[in-house]
């Protein structure tokens, strides 16, 4: 069976999801409200496994670059990319 994934764009417009309620399943507590979704989890799939290798190798690219059998100038580039997404998130989000 496939993992499910946390959706935070909106399948019908590209919106962003917003999330309205958590359940806890081992109580049956559930707390309502509207949050936001860190920004962070709003990364696609393949950037968030990057950021967790950057995480488990203690931020080293060239360590990261050995890893994925890419160049440093490659990885850099990568985690710039991811930089700037995640800045044009939170300004998105500060405009809402």
């Amino acid at each position: 069976m496939a993992k499910k994934v946390f959706p935070t764009v909106c399948p019908s417009c590209g919106g962003v999801l917003r999330v309205e309620s958590l359940h806890c399943s081992e109580c049956e507590t559930t707390v309502s409200g509207e949050f936001e979704v860190h920004p962070l989890l709003r990364l696609t799939a393949e950037e968030q496994q990057f950021v967790l290798a950057f995480i488990r190798c203690s931020g080293s690219l060239k360590q990261m670059a050995a890893d994925m059998g890419l160049s440093y100038p490659t990885v850099r580039n990568i985690l710039d990319s991811i930089i700037d997404n995640i800045k044009k998130l939170e300004n998105n989000e500060q405009s809402i």
